[in-house]
Parts: C-alpha cells; sequence; structure tokens
C-alpha cells in the first residue's frame, strides 16, 4: 500500500527505523562482545540477583571441563552453545543463573605434545627432572586455555571468563587429592594385581571412559590341548579345541574352560587334503553346534570327518590338559605343567568352538573366574612389559612386540602361531574383522594386562557413615540415578545399566603431569594386611596444605617423604606413591572445588544442570557420580542432559582425512554466530545433528525472515509512547486474539526452556512469527498502521507491537544473542542498556481467551478459502492487487456467516469490501478441499481508487480532499 501521490505519501504512517536489512553479524558481533565486556553484563547480572527484593532462586549449570589442547571444533560449539541456552534462559526467567567455564589441564595428550617437543630437539623426556617436565606441562594447557576461552566468547557464550575453574590451578590440585584421601580414609582404596586395559602404546593403564571401539583385523587360531589323565583311553587320545583372536596371549594360558549346558561331541579325522594342520585318526573334543564351522576352518570337507560319541559333563570333569609348548623348552619348564579344566557360566557356543583358553593375566572374566576360586597365585602371569614387549627371558618369544611403539601390530602374534604349528598345536588359523578397543588418544589397540594399580573398591561398604543412598559406592550410584532427572530419559537407562556392570575403578596411571596419588605403603606389608596403606589425618592435611600453596608438584620435590612423614612416622618405614590419578577422577572432582568451594558455585555442592555429549555416559556423568557418591553419599548432579554427535549432511562422521569437516571459526566468519546458535536450537540436539553449507544455507533463510519481520516491527513503533497505549481490554478483537496467542506462547517457551527443549521454543517462535504475524497480524493491520490517522484501532496495532517487541526480543535472547541486542537497542538506546539484563516478562493469564480463538479459527478459515480465490485471479492477471477485489463469499453454516459478519471481513481479508451470504454457492464457484462449507465468487470492487490507501470505494472523490476515501479524508484532517 503506497500513495499514488506524492502529497499524500508524506501523511503516511510509514516505518521509520534504522534497523538495517542486511544482518552484517561477522562484522558487527564482535562490537557487541567488546559492548558486554565494557559494561560487565554477567557481573551486573550477580549484583541483579543480591539487590533483588526476594533472592533470585540460585541455578548453577556445571561445566564438564573441554581439554586444553587444540582449537575448537563443532562439536565443541555445540555443546557451549546449549549450555550457554540453558543458562540464559534460565536467568531471564527469574533465576539467579551462574556459569563457571572450566578446563581439563592434566594427562596424556599434553605429555604426548611436550614429549613431541623433546623428540624434535634431541631430548629424553626421562633425564628431565620431573617437576620442570610438569611446568612445560602448566604452561602448554596454560596457552591453550587462553585460545580456547577467546574462541568460546566469539560463540556469544556468557560466563565468568576471568575466573574459570582449572584442574591444575593450586587449590583445584588440593582438593583433587584432599577427595582421593576421603577414599583413602574410608577403606575403598586399594592395591590390586589384575587385568586391566593397558595401552603399550602410552604406558599406561586406561578406563573404560578412555577407550574407544574401531574395527580391527586380528590373528584367530584354533589350537589343540591333549587330554591327559583321566584313565579313559577314549578321551585320553582326543585333544580339546580352543578358539582365540589373541595369539599373544597363548604363552600365558594357565586353563581351559568349558560350559556345563553345552553339547559336546567326540570327533574323528578320516580323511584330510594335503595342506591341513590335522591327522587322520586324530580326534576332537568340540561343542557339537560348532563342530562344522571348526572342520572347516581346518579344511576338512564334509566326509573327511566324524562323530565318534557324546561327552557328557562327566567325562569333561575327568580331564586335564597339557599346553601345546608342553616339553618345547628341552626342560626349562615353561609350559609343563598340566592346565586346569573346568566348566565356567560365561562359556557359549555361539562361536569358536565351545571351549575358553584362560589367561587369567588378560582376560578379565578369567581372572574373576580364578580369583573367586582362590588360584589367583597358581594362574597369573608376568610375561607382558609396560612396552607391550614379552619379558626378555620367555623362552622362543623374548622381546616379540605385541604392537610397535607407532601402535601398528608387531612380531608376538605371527611367532606365536609359528611356534604353535612347529610343535603341532595348531589346527587352523586365519584372520576376523571385528570391534576392538582402542585409546581414544594415541588411536592405538589396547590389551588386557595383569599389573599392580590403585583401585577404587565399588561393592565394599564405604566407612563414611554416609548410608543413606546405599552402603557400596555402586549401591549409591544405583540410587542416586533415579533421583537424577534425564534429558533424554534414555540417559538414565544407559548409565544405569553400565553401573551395574562396571568393576572396581582403576584410579592410577603410570604417567607424570596430573595429581599424584597421595599416599604412603608400608615395607614389607602385603596389600592384604591392614598396615600396608598409611591412613593418618595430618600426614594428610601436610599435604593438603602444601598442595594450596605449591600446587602437586610438591609431591615431586625430593625431599618430599622427609616432609610429610617426619616427625609423624619414621619416613623410611615408607614408600611414596608416585603414580598420578585418573585424569577421569580429576573431572570427576570438580564438584568439590567448583560448587561447593567458589562463592559464585552452588548454595548446597549440587548442581542443577550437567549437560555433556552422549558419550559422558561412560565419561564425566560416570566418573562424576562414583566420586561423588563415594566421597558425599549422593550425586552431584539434580539434570543430566546429553546431546548427540556432530555429522556431515550426509550423516557421516567428521574427519580431517575425508575433509567433512564444518570449523566453527569458519561459520563464523561467513554467516556470523548466531547463525550456528540457531542451527543448534532448531536441531533435536538429543539425537546426532547433521551440519553442512546447505543446511547452514537453510538457516541463514530462516533467520532472514525472522529478521524482516523484527525489522518491520520496530519501523512500526517509531515514536511509539505510553500516551499510545491502549489496555486490553478496549482493543478490537484482532488485537485481543494476538494477545491469547502470546498467552499461549509464554506457556510453550517456558515450559520448553525449563526442560531444555529449545527445538520447541525456536519452532514455536518462528512458526508464530512467520504463520501469525507476518502472513496474517501484520498483513492485515498494515493498512490501519499506515493509513489511519490517530484511533483506537491503530493504537491498539501499535500497544500490540509494543507488547510483542518485549516477549520477542527476551523469549529468543538465549538463542540470538546478538540479534536480539540489537533489535533491542533500536528501541532502548544507552551505555547500559541490554536485553540480556533484563527477564522475560510475565504475561498475564487474562489474556488467554480460549473462546476467542475459537471463533477465529473459523475467520481464518474463511478468510484463506477467500485469499486462495484472490490468488487465482491475480495469477490470472485479472487483478494486481487484492484491494481491487470485491468477493461474495457463500457460508453453509448460519453461525459462522453471523461471525464474519460481526468483524470488519473485507480487511481481514484485504479487500476493498466483501460480502458474505448464506445462500447456496452458484456452481463453479472456488472452494478449498480442507475448508467445507466455504465458496469464493470473484467479483471487482466497485468505485474509484483511493490515492493515499488504494482502496476501490464508491465514496472516494466525495470528500474534501481530492481522490481519497472518507476514512483517508478524516486522517487527513
Amino acid at each position: 500500500m503506497c500513495a499514488d501521490t506524492p502529497e499524500y505519501k508524506t501523511t503516511l504512517n510509514l516505518p521509520k527505523t534504522d534497523f538495517p536489512m542486511r544482518a552484517g553479524l561477522p562484522k558487527r558481533e564482535p562490537q557487541w562482545l567488546e559492548r558486554w565486556a565494557r559494561i560487565g553484563v554477567y557481573d551486573r547480572l550477580r549484583e541483579k540477583a543480591v539487590a533483588a527484593e526476594g533472592a533470585r532462586e540460585p541455578f548453577t549449570l556445571h561445566d564438564g571441563p573441554p581439554y586444553a589442547n587444540g582449537h575448537l571444533h563443532i562439536g565443541h560449539a555445540l555443546n557451549k552453545t546449549i549450555k550457554d541456552m540453558i543458562v540464559r534462559s534460565h536467568q531471564m526467567m527469574g533465576r539467579d543463573a551462574r556459569y563457571i567455564p572450566g578446563w581439563d589441564c592434566h594427562g596424556l595428550p599434553i605429555e604426548w605434545k611436550i614429549e613431541e617437543q623433546y623428540r624434535k630437539k634431541g631430548r629424553n623426556k626421562d633425564d628431565v627432572p620431573i617437576n620442570e617436565f610438569r611446568a612445560e606441562c602448566r604452561e602448554f594447557a596454560a596457552g591453550w586455555v587462553d585460545i580456547q576461552r577467546e574462541e568460546f566468547k566469539r560463540l556469544g557464550v556468557q560466563g565468568n571468563w576471568d575466573q574459570p575453574y582449572l584442574t591444575m590451578d593450586f587449590h583445584a590440585e588440593r582438593v583433587i587429592a584432599e577427595e582421593f584421601m576421603k577414599f583413602l580414609m574410608n577403606g575403598t582404596l586399594y592395591q590390586g594385581s589384575k587385568p586391566v586395559m593397558w595401552s603399550p602404546v602410552e604406558q599406561t593403564a586406561l578406563a573404560e571412559a578412555e577407550v574407544e571401539y574401531h574395527d580391527k583385523e586380528s590373528f584367530t587360531i584354533w589350537v589343540k590341548f591333549q587330554v591327559v589323565g583321566t584313565g579313559d583311553a577314549t578321551l585320553d587320545s582326543a585333544k580339546v579345541v580352543i578358539w582365540t583372536t589373541t595369539p599373544w596371549t597363548m604363552p600365558s594360558n594357565k586353563a581351559v574352560v568349558y560350559g556345563e549346558s553345552i553339547s559336546y561331541g567326540l570327533y574323528e579325522v578320516t580323511d584330510r587334503p594335503e595342506e591341513c594342520w590335522a591327522d587322520v585318526g586324530e580326534r576332537f573334543i568340540l561343542a557339537d553346534n560348532l563342530a562344522a564351522d571348526v572342520m572347516g576352518r581346518a579344511r576338512l570337507e564334509d566326509g573327511m570327518w566324524k562323530r565318534v560319541s557324546d561327552v557328557s559333563n562327566d567325562d569333561l570333569a575327568k580331564i586335564t590338559l597339557t599346553h601345546p609348548l608342553a616339553g618345547a623348552t628341552d626342560g626349562n619348564g615353561e609350559w609343563d605343567d598340566i592346565r586346569d579344566f573346568r566348566a565356567a557360566e560365561f562359556v557359549t557356543d555361539t562361536e569358536g568352538t565351545g571351549f575358553v583358553h584362560c589367561a587369567p593375566s588378560h582376560g578379565l572374566e578369567e581372572y574373576e573366574l580364578y580369583r573367586d576360586l582362590g588360584m589367583l597365585e597358581q594362574v597369573i602371569t608376568y610375561n607382558v612389559n609396560p612396552d607391550g614387549r614379552f619379558r626378555d627371558d620367555l623362552p622362543f618369544f623374548g622381546g616379540k612386540a605385541i604392537l610397535k611403539p607407532n601402535g601398528k601390530e608387531g612380531n608376538a602374534n605371527a611367532a606365536v602361531i609359528d611356534k604353535l604349528a612347529e610343535v603341532g598345536g595348531l589346527l587352523a588359523r586365519g584372520k576376523i574383522k571385528h570391534s576392538y578397543p582402542h585409546s581414544w588418544r594415541s588411536k592405538a589397540p589396547v590389551i588386557y594386562r595383569n599389573t599392580p594399580q590403585w583401585f577404587a573398591a565399588i561393592d565394599k561398604p564405604v566407612g563414611d557413615g554416609l548410608d543413606t543412598h546405599g552402603k557400596t559406592i555402586r549401591e549409591r550410584a544405583l540410587t542416586e540415578i533415579d533421583n537424577v532427572n534425564w534429558t533424554p530419559k534414555s540417559g538414565r537407562n544407559r548409565l544405569h545399566s553400565m553401573m551395574e556392570a562396571r568393576p572396581d575403578w582403576v584410579l592410577s596411571r603410570q604417567r607424570a603431569w596430573g595429581v599424584p596419588l597421595t599416599c604412603f605403603t608400608k615395607k614389607g606389608a602385603l596389600p592384604t594386611d591392614d598396615d600396608f596403606l598409611l591412613r593418618n589425618p595430618q600426614v594428610n592435611r601436610r599435604i593438603t596444605s602444601a598442595f594450596e600453596a605449591e600446587g602437586a608438584d610438591a609431591w615431586y620435590d625430593e625431599d618430599a617423604k622427609q616432609r610429610f612423614l617426619e616427625g609423624v612416622v619414621n619416613p623410611d618405614d615408607y614408600e611414596q606413591v608416585v603414580d598420578i590419578l585418573d585424569v577421569w577422577f580429576d573431572s570427576g572432582s570438580t564438584h568439590a572445588f567448583t560448587l561447593r568451594d567458589r562463592e559464585d558455585g552452588s548454595d548446597d555442592g549440587i548442581a542443577d544442570v550437567y549437560m555433556e555429549g552422549t558419550d559422558q555416559h561412560r565419561g564425566w556423568f560416570h566418573s562424576s557420580l562414583l566420586q561423588s557418591v563415594g566421597t558425599t553419599g549422593r550425586a552431584p548432579y539434580r539434570n543430566v542432559v546429553t546431546h548427540g554427535f556432530t555429522l556431515d549432511a550426509k550423516g557421516m562422521k567428521m574427519s580431517k582425512s575425508i575433509g567433512n569437516t564444518i570449523v566453527p571459526e569458519k561459520v563464523i566468519e561467513q554467516y556470523g554466530a548466531d547463525i550456528l546458535r540457531l542451527w543448534v536450537a532448531q536441531a533435536d540436539y538429543t539425537a546426532d545433528q547433521r551440519i553442512g553449507p546447505e543446511i547452514l544455507k537453510g538457516v541463514a533463510d530462516s533467520y532472514r525472515r525472522l529478521r524482516n519481520t523484527m525489522r518491520y516491527m520496530l519501523g512500526s513503533l517509531a515514536d511509539f509512547t505510553e500516551d499510545d497505549r491502549v489496555a486490553p481490554e478496549d482493543m478490537p478483537e484482532l488485537e485481543q486474539l494476538v494477545l491469547h496467542r502470546l498467552a499461549e506462547l509464554d506457556q510453550v517457551v517456558r515450559e520448553g526452556y525449563a526442560a531444555f527443549d529449545f527445538q520447541r521454543v525456536v519452532s514455536a517462535v518462528f512458526n508464530f512469527a512467520t504463520v501469525d504475524l507476518s502472513s496474517f497480524y501484520f498483513d492485515v493491520r498494515k493498512d490501519a498502521l499506515y493509513c489511519d490517522g490517530d484511533t483506537l484501532q491503530r493504537r491498539s496495532a501499535r500497544t500490540v507491537l509494543d507488547i510483542l517487541f518485549h516477549r520477542l526480543t527476551t523469549w529468543l535472547a538465549p538463542v540470538l544473542v546478538f540479534t536480539m541486542e540489537e533489535v533491542w537497542l533500536e528501541r532502548n538506546p544507552g551505555e547500559d542498556s541490554s536485553v540480556h539484563l533484563t527477564d522475560m516478562p510475565d504475561t498475564p493469564a487474562e489474556w488467554r481467551n480460549d473462546a476467542l480463538a475459537a471463533k477465529w479459527a473459523g475467520i481464518r478459515a474463511a478468510r484463506r478459502v477467500v485469499t486462495a480465490a484472490l490468488e487465482v485471479q491475480r495469477t490470472d492477471k485479472v487483478i494486481g492487487a487484492s484491494l481491487e477485489a470485491g468477493p461474495v463469499v457463500y457460508v453453509e453454516d448460519g453461525a459462522l456467516a453471523e461471525v464474519l459478519g460481526s468483524v470488519p471481513f473485507d480487511d481481514i481479508c484485504i479487500t476493498s469490501v466483501i460480502s458474505v451470504t448464506t445462500d447456496a454457492a452458484p456452481e463453479g464457484a472456488f472452494q478449498l478441499p480442507d475448508v467445507a462449507g466455504i465458496a469464493v465468487v470473484f467479483e471487482k470492487a466497485q468505485g474509484g481508487k483511493c490515492e493515499r490507501c488504494w482502496k476501490v470505494l464508491p465514496d472516494v472523490g466525495t470528500h474534501s480532499h481530492p481522490g481519497v476515501c472518507g476514512r483517508c479524508a478524516a486522517a487527513l484532517a
């Protein structure tokens, strides 16, 4: 709508705003960041909470610490943006929402970086004093903290960036040690020698959370064990066959086990091909379900073997075995003793042979079987060194490596296979591709290796008296899981099943950069002795005081043992433990020095929210729960929110080698951080998300539509004052309908934000802005806003626009932090002004009017038929604009016809005139298939075209101002 003549055009109330159509976010966002830092938005929010009448209820999202060793990837951007939206939305809903960013600073990846630098300079880490090495690790981590901090800020993430928590801060190191010593004092800490996941490349034990699974091609072998000593000639002539994918464990074999519920048979070779490791007449005991497969692997076709007889449980109970290498060492005796043979519950007949070879030093199930039998001393071996090589004096295999230093296949498997073949112990060999554990740091395969480590016992009663939720760590954890709200709900089941099945927590690592296990062991004592561990509160206080002042480096001073023990016990009677703590213990303890110890932490030491990726069910969520229930008896969080992984547009995992990575920095350079934030908000983050150029382009288009909506609103509010405000009850029905929709939407927004459901919020608000506002309300009211004088209708519309402004800006501010600030400042300029210093306004319940909404649902349905009918005429070039039309609307429902007659239906349909009748619609009248009982016959409006508002009306030209209608004449007057 626009006046035809210049003199009338100047009389229109056209939108006025400096708000640009083009956002220019990449250039403008840094200016807002500088502004927020200058006016101290985060600190002012904390001051506001203190000054508020009636304290604002605290809300704390505890930040899972990213690792300080590289630039941010798109997963970091997703993670931190979700956190920021959680914090900002709860702040704007009336809470005192605190966010303390944090970093994981200890651990192997940083050590590796320093070691790489050493290798380039020809230095050996072992020649460097440990505290000098640790200082270089600390400096490296600090550098990356500074880099990542700026990258996180650029995403628009708001928090206490000047005072983050760092696991390497002296106070943090003190508290981590203190939390460890609670396990020492409550009796759950113990030293045990058991098979743990071990990285030969990194030469340290790993926790489950430090392991990821990738496909690996492994050697697989079928090995013969000779039956002996049964007194039954038939059985003593047979061999038990085992199958394994780890040939390197054969030198450590101590037993073979079977399943009591499995059907076994005795099988005899009757013929053989030329290349075969089975002899005619040779007999094997095999599970019946697997016999054919085993024979096929041995290249024995049907007709070359037969089943001789059943082998019962009574028969199996008589059997003992000899190792295939028995007697091969000419008297050395390494493998000459009899192998144990017994039933075990974990044996199945789904693959292999129905028998399992046991090397309890390299398999947890076998270890637990013989531990429970009290036979560990007979079956534990120490054949594998920390670097994954066989001990040098092991016959045939001494010095052979399971893995090379680069993580590739070593020569141990081949050597074992060749030797078994040489002594006649091999029946078949092959290769298999299967999912296999790898270190998430080095990406190299890991092995199970028996080694002395420090553990937290999770099934031993905790001697701290905090038994409300269970006596053991496992019982407490399982109880607390059900006291936590999980988003999505599946997170509960995942962590619960992990906690039910997990073994004791391996706390120790054989590295240098971290918090040490601050304990001492008595010389000459056994780990099972009561006095093996020194449990002395005075010693503990000395250690924690030193750590508070000097950091954990104090543990590695030359006089550390004397310093901490002198005058309490005789230092010469004790050994100082030098292992460092699992970094998951570090991060699992962060609640203690962040939530508990800081003034801006949580009042009760419990976070309202932990939010991380789904991999953290076995990582930070897991270790934090274990650590907290072990020291406080309860979980450190009330809500746990989980997001999925970020994939490329095709759903593939991102990889630098493939070249499909999306770097946050590049997205921000092209589109701005708000587009990246909008992508996060529009995605279902609880599942895996996809991102790519076309997806981002679609997000940018969605953003532009919203920006245009906000721009139109700002332009129409130019010069709006409180004198223009109209009370809701005095407004026309259309404005009251918009208020009703706002009341509905306010509930959706608040419930969505409370449930961390940003997709629901953004979808609802964007749909409202597009469908209810741009396509309907703004479209209908444009005429009144532009052309009316000082009418109730225009003042009501502007009042509603003002109400919309305050709600849309605050509802969307947690998501579009930069854009909503820009919108806000257009109407609220000033150095101290910011939308992020405001709350979402309360929306009166009385605005809700379901009866009015039902009435207008019918009106809008009828309007849809009219506008569709006019679009046909416009497409056919019968009319150029809808104001040229004066259609007749045929309505079968008399009640609806009466409703349409009670409102300015011509204005609602943006026609100059409209007629509504209950007469039967003539044949050929326009209808929509999904709107029954309404038909439209097109007619042109009669009269002249108003030169000011463009309506076609009979009274145009009959008023004091030439060429205008009566409404415009009144406005001009």
